[in-house]
């Protein structure tokens, strides 16, 4: 078992994406790296990771085969109180570390 780093929280990220062949999480965290964070898929179509990170507020989005989103699907932008925007004219997810 992997050391946590003293401050740090694990934060588990999820995807629902079923049809998808790979998923990774990319975001303030990793430096928008599109495949530095590959994520597990389960039986359901779910895909996850867990991160340790610090206290704080982080922006994210998953690839999800190559192709950048919050959510696949997700056509919620304007209601989202999970997202916000950014200066490429979509949308980033937001997460709060305690």
């Amino acid at each position: 078992m992997a050391k946590r780093s003293k401050g740090t929280k694990a934060t588990v990220f999820q995807c629902h994406a079923p049809a998808a062949h790979a998923v990774f999480l990319a975001g303030t965290f990793n430096e928008w790296s599109a495949g530095a964070t590959p994520m597990a898929k389960d039986a359901e179509g779910d895909w996850s990771v867990a991160l340790d990170l610090k206290p704080g507020r982080y922006e994210f989005k998953f690839v999800v085969d190559g192709a950048w989103c919050c959510e696949p699907g997700c056509q919620r932008w304007d209601a989202c109180t999970l997202c916000v925007p950014n200066p490429f004219g979509t949308m980033n997810l937001v997460i709060e570390v305690a």
